[in-house]
């Protein structure tokens, strides 16, 4: 039963690349859809055979018992007890039942990693997680890559797995989503093996641990990872690892003061192997322009690129570029005359993306203070989309707020987001007690960050599932520090 505990832990990160292909539809209502993923059944089983394991073994059960027996560790469940109370008085009480389950599922999967550490990391497992991570992590990015190659070549998206908006039609060129649904999920489940990749190239070459890599295979990594990251075209992805990837800068070089120029150079290293990295995506998105279905040139590629990333500040577009008004990665925007001609939908900068989720977070907040009780307790778990479409601010209530800080607030109140943020406090502290706090705390600032454009509580598992996962890859490594 361990050995399965064991297989099953370490394919989990991998199980979470297909949170949307493939999935059991069950249908949906006018509030939601409901559908099974392999990434949410296989965490189900992973919980199951963790429970089994830890009740089988007298020493786990113990250990269990001791943790549940001290009160400050019944800190940590504070926030997911009152989301789910909040369930009583929500505007939508079926969504609010299956988000407090999927919480729950997540919380009990953290819970038992932590307590099955030992069993985890045994007999040189470590290294294997790591493996299994990083192949499983190849084959996606593979995955991707092939995407885009079908959709250049004439495959239809229903063969190749494109979402709607990620097809040549949009921008002239394709942006991937892998096994989700849309490029922003896939460029957020790159980002832990992107930082990992880069934390390890931080090791000194001379030094073999459990990683057992030195710079050129974890640049390696590095390069591939992010490759594929850039290729997704996700903003909000983009910004968050880039973010991350500076807090990791800045941390080290305040920790590590006495070998600040030794770190400094590994972390050239690691950067150049970014830069490296967008370098190449922009050339082979201006390509993918040329020699794609659309009439773009590798010119109109690369401008459109630099415009979108950078939030039109950046325009080296011809003069004749039109503005665009639909959101590119959500939209399947009619084709006009001129498309149907192979122009491309979109000519660069797509504003209406940004301003849906500004709108959408402002609405939120509007409904938020709109009286005591949604200030204090908020409309209820599940019910942001319920609570916007009743105020007349939404047009369907399957809306949700692209922002779960914000949508934490409209639906948990003052009380929530304050337990919220001590669970966050209590995650740091239990980071830094335990090491491995560089490579953990700047994948909790990247994750922070890209919890700013999207709502992630009820299915976006990686976000809360893979810094605990990617502890235990840390944990009794004897506090040593990867650049000391």
């Amino acid at each position: 039963m361990k050995k399965l505990c064991r297989v099953l832990f370490a394919g989990l990160p991998v199980a979470l690349y297909f949170s949307y292909f493939p999935v059991i539809s069950l249908g949906g209502d006018a509030t939601m859809n409901f559908e099974l993923s392999v990434a949410v059944l296989w965490t189900v089983v992973c919980v199951i055979v963790g429970a089994v394991t830890m009740l089988a073994d007298g020493e786990l059960r113990r250990e269990a018992r001791k943790w549940c027996s001290k009160w400050q560790n019944w800190l940590w469940a504070m926030f997911p007890v009152f989301a789910s109370l909040s369930v009583i008085w929500s505007e939508n009480v079926l969504r609010g039942v299956l988000t407090a389950g999927m919480m729950w599922l997540v919380a009990l999967s953290v819970w038992e990693m932590y307590i099955l550490r030992d069993v985890l990391m045994a007999d040189g497992w470590r290294k294997r997680f790591l493996q299994v991570f990083v192949a499983g992590t190849l084959i996606v990015c593979a995955w991707c890559i092939v995407q885009c190659v079908l959709d250049l070549v004439g495959v239809p998206r229903e063969c190749s797995l494109l979402c709607p908006g990620c097809v040549s039609k949009m921008f002239g060129f394709p942006h991937p989503n892998g096994f989700a649904i849309e490029p922003q999920f896939m460029g957020n489940l790159l980002i832990a093996p992107a930082m990992i990749a880069g934390y390890m190239c931080l090791e000194k070459q001379n030094n073999k641990n459990y990683f057992g890599s030195h710079f050129l295979c974890s640049g390696i990594l590095l390069f591939c990872f992010s490759v594929t990251l850039f290729l997704t075209f996700s903003r909000g992805a983009i910004y968050a690892f880039v973010v991350g990837m500076v807090f990791l800068t800045t941390f080290l070089l305040a920790r590590e003061k006495k070998e600040r120029k030794e770190v400094g150079k590994r972390l050239a290293g690691m950067w150049g192997m970014i830069i490296l990295s967008f370098v190449v995506v922009l050339n082979v998105q201006g390509l993918m322009a040329a020699v794609g279905p659309t009439k773009d040139t590798y010119a109109d590629g690369v401008a459109k690129v630099l415009n979108h990333l950078s939030l039109g500040v950046i325009d080296v577009r011809g003069d004749d570029s039109p503005a665009p008004s639909a959101d590119a990665e959500e939209t399947e925007a009619p084709l006009s005359d001129e498309t149907e001609e192979n122009k491309a939908i979109f000519d660069g900068y797509v504003a209406e993306s940004t301003d849906t989720r500004v709108r959408l977070t402002s609405d939120a907040l509007l409904v938020w203070q709109s009286d005591v009780k949604n200030m204090t307790v908020g409309v209820g778990l599940g019910g942001a989309g319920t609570a916007l479409y009743n105020a007349g601010l939404s047009p369907a209530p399957k809306e949700i707020v692209q922002n779960e800080y914000a949508s934490l607030l409209l639906e948990t109140g003052a009380i929530g987001i304050a337990l919220f943020m001590l669970l966050m406090v209590l995650v740091v502290r239990f980071v830094v007690k335990y090491g491995g706090e560089a490579a953990i705390l700047a994948m909790l600032v990247a994750y922070g960050a890209t919890l700013l454009f999207f709502s992630g509580l009820p299915n976006a598992l990686q976000v809360y599932i893979m810094p605990i996962w990617v502890w235990l890859i840390f944990y009794n490594a004897r506090r040593k520090k990867l650049v000391s």
